[in-house]
């Protein structure tokens, strides 16, 4: 039988920035790959490169080559390439790929609950509840662009159309970021439905929704994938990523871009995971998913309306801070709506605050976007920062209406 390629992810080790870099590392896989007589595959200088696309593809034989912003590379590679690139003095790491997954689906799809197609305008009590209706005299969002990295979204929604700007799909089969799942389409209701007299209202109404759609019709998708929608975010100067998505393990390069669209200025929010339902810890430990494990990515554990802590929340020293996850009302693909519960639901309600809070303050970097949202928290926990709450409930009106600069806050993660 014939071995099969496998997806892996290459890192290559920092250089000096220099007009060929990207020619550099497309010669050293394609180096690789002549070292095993791989023949037929395409000339990468002359196709197109950037924007997660490939570079390098022969369906003939299966094999395709992807590079982006950072120094990464993913593509279907045998064993043997593997080896080849392994020995490079310029190659840092060699991974297989990793799945990844909505951040609690499965526990999702027993708590949907379908709500009427048409409905009075109503603003659900999560968006309430973190007080962004109060912050709308200071800012809706108008001008910042939030790329939802998920299922995609149902930008044919009447809450979403309004304010939807686009978006790519890197799941292959799914041409277009068009959610076939319903994930997404949650998600991005609760960032930014728009006021229009009906349905919902989302925490930052005029904010720009961009689909990038990283995970399959069910819920599943491979961490190359998230890597490919994390550098289309950068190339297309997203202000905000909202990434309800994660697993247990990721390859290393999923920390490397996290990191690379941080220092070009974005910043991410990821939900912390359902883990503690189906895996408790005990107090010193921590069951948080990546990517929110990393410390340039603000981790969002899930309360309930009463502020506290839900059962399936995960916990530990990377939660940031924490929002309304239980029972959360949001867009539904068809145009309807739903209620939906997880860390998942809790994430974009951050990341709407972040909207927010950087059109009240347009002229911020992310990290003073992050020193906003921080200082300005509403305390659920210990005083400072715990395991469950992060520094605490985001508080949308506090953080578009303080003052700049604010204070530094300590981001938590690895």
């Amino acid at each position: 039988m014939a071995e099969q390629r496998k997806s892996v992810i290459i890192t290559f080790k920092a250089k000096e920035k220099r007009p060929d870099k990207e020619k550099d590392k497309l010669e050293i896989v394609r180096a690789a790959i002549a070292q095993e007589a791989m023949p037929h595959f395409l000339d990468a200088t002359s196709l197109p490169i950037g924007a997660g696309r490939p570079v390098l593809e022969d369906e003939a034989v299966g094999y395709d080559v992807n590079q982006y912003e950072a120094p990464i590379v993913s593509a279907k590679l045998l064993k043997s390439e593997m080896d080849v690139l392994r020995k490079n003095a310029n190659v840092a790491n060699v991974e297989e790929d990793a799945p990844c997954y909505a951040i609690g689906s499965a526990l999702q799809h027993l708590q949907i609950e379908n709500q009427p197609a048409v409905m009075a305008e109503t603003i659900p009590v999560g968006v309430a509840q973190i007080l962004a209706p109060a912050a709308w005299g200071n800012s809706q969002g108008k001008g910042i662009r939030v790329g939802v990295v998920d299922t995609g979204i149902d930008f044919n929604h009447p809450d979403l159309k309004t304010n939807y700007g686009g978006g790519m799909s890197f799941v292959p089969g799914a041409p277009t970021p068009l959610d076939d799942q319903g994930h997404g389409t949650h998600c991005a209701g609760t960032i930014a439905a728009a006021i229009n007299g009906a349905g919902v209202v989302g925490v930052a109404p005029q904010a720009s929704l961009y689909a990038v759609k990283v995970l399959d019709r069910n819920g599943s998708g491979q961490f190359s994938w998230v890597i490919a929608g994390i550098d289309w975010c950068i190339q297309n100067k997203m202000h905000i990523i909202s990434m309800s998505l994660g697993g247990s393990a990721a390859p290393t390069a999923l920390q490397t871009i996290c990191n690379v669209a941080w220092d070009r200025g974005l910043l991410i929010v990821a939900a912390a995971g359902n883990a503690q339902i189906q895996d408790p810890v005990p107090p010193a430990a921590s069951n948080v998913g990546f990517p929110g494990k990393y410390k340039n990515v603000i981790s969002v554990s899930a309360i309930d309306s009463g502020n506290v802590i839900t059962s399936f929340s995960s916990r530990g020293a990377e939660v940031d801070v924490c929002a309304p996850g239980l029972n959360v009302l949001s867009t539904a693909p068809g145009g309807g709506y739903a209620t939906m519960s997880g860390t998942s639901m809790a994430c974009p309600h951050v990341a709407g605050a972040a909207a927010l809070t950087w059109g009240a303050h347009r002229f911020s970097n992310n990290e003073q976007i992050w020193n906003l949202l921080a200082s300005t928290v509403d305390n659920l926990g210990m005083p400072g920062w715990d395991r469950l709450y992060g520094y605490g409930r985001v508080n949308a009106n506090a953080a578009s209406g303080a003052l700049v600069p604010p204070p530094t806050v300590p981001k938590r993660g690895v």
